[in-house]
């Protein structure tokens, strides 16, 4: 069997994933191919792992046997309706993103960005700065999304004996249903954490961010397009907002002319929030993982309904 691996991976790791495959599959990998190659490749592949453009799957595949997506997210491919099983990545990132939206906001709140500037001019401010400083502790917090990232924000939090509420549709573990729950008690959250996947897209919109009380912070962890960016940023540049800590922005890299970069209650992590020690370790393991599976004919892991966006 044909195993094509659009993701690229460091030439070890290529050489790992060789030496251990299961007998009768053989890898192509992208990156060793020249570009005129690659889609030719990829047709002719029984295996995939990594995300391909979209439009690569324009065209009927009657080879492939399973995809293993190498992310979390799969917004791009939710208009295709594969016949064969798609698996994502789980909650492989989850932890990893919520220690860096955690991390951020209690730089935000502990202004941990002034601080790093003072200390890069060689600057002693001291006491004055203390007078700035909030706390995380006993916070009023709102996470959308009741998905692994949300949850792993969640158990987080909990050393911070912060009140949370979850909003879900469907998860009856979460406390807020409804667009119209969410509105009733966003005037009481401290700080709101946007956990959404890109199927969501504008869900929180002017509207709500406006019912976040003053000096309230704004966090988002899942995908930039389902904020409301240029509210958001109104909101900040009044002040109504205290501040944000966005790891995700609607266009990626964030365009040198958007405000965010320059607004000093805003702290950007630039997408960086999954990555992890051997990060791309641990897609080709799952992957290996699932291929076993597949050929003993057992169920596979983090199966996903591309259709429905989880």
């Amino acid at each position: 069997m044909l195993l094509f691996v659009y993701t690229a991976l460091s030439e070890p790791l290529r050489a790992y994933l060789r030496q251990h495959l299961p007998p009768g599959v053989e890898a192509v990998f992208r990156t060793e191919l020249p570009e005129s190659g690659q889609q030719a490749a990829f047709r002719r592949a029984e295996l995939l792992l990594g995300n391909p453009p979209a439009h690569w799957f324009d065209e009927q595949l009657p080879a492939l046997r399973f995809w293993q997506i190498d992310s979390s997210g799969f917004e791009p491919y939710c208009h295709l309706r594969p016949t064969f099983p798609v698996a994502n990545m789980g909650d492989y990132f989850a932890w990893p993103c919520a220690e860096t939206i955690v991390a951020g906001i209690l730089a935000l709140y502990r202004n941990i960005p002034e601080l790093a500037v003072l200390q890069s001019r060689q600057q002693w401010v001291g006491q004055p700065v203390r007078a700035t400083m909030r706390l995380m502790l006993g916070k009023q917090v709102i996470i959308l999304g009741a998905g692994s990232i949300g949850l792993a924000v969640r158990e987080q939090l909990g050393g911070f004996r912060c009140r949370v509420q979850l909003l879900a549709r469907t998860n009856p573990a979460a406390q807020l249903h409804s667009r119209e729950e969410l509105l009733a008690a966003l005037p009481s959250a401290d700080l709101v954490i946007n956990c959404l996947p890109g199927t969501a897209p504008g869900f929180f919109s002017r509207e709500l961010i406006e019912a976040m009380p003053a000096g309230s912070v704004y966090a988002s962890v899942g995908r930039g397009t389902t904020t409301d960016e240029p509210a958001l940023i109104a909101a900040l540049q009044s002040g109504h907002l205290g501040g944000a800590v966005l790891d995700v922005t609607a266009v990626e890299p964030l365009p040198a002319d958007n405000p965010l970069w320059t607004m000093p209650n805003v702290l950007l992590t630039q997408h960086s929030a999954g990555g992890q020690p051997h990060e791309d370790d641990g897609k080709g393991e799952m992957l290996l993982r699932n291929l076993g599976h597949l050929l003993a004919g057992e169920p596979l892991e983090n199966v996903v309904d591309l259709s429905r966006g989880y």
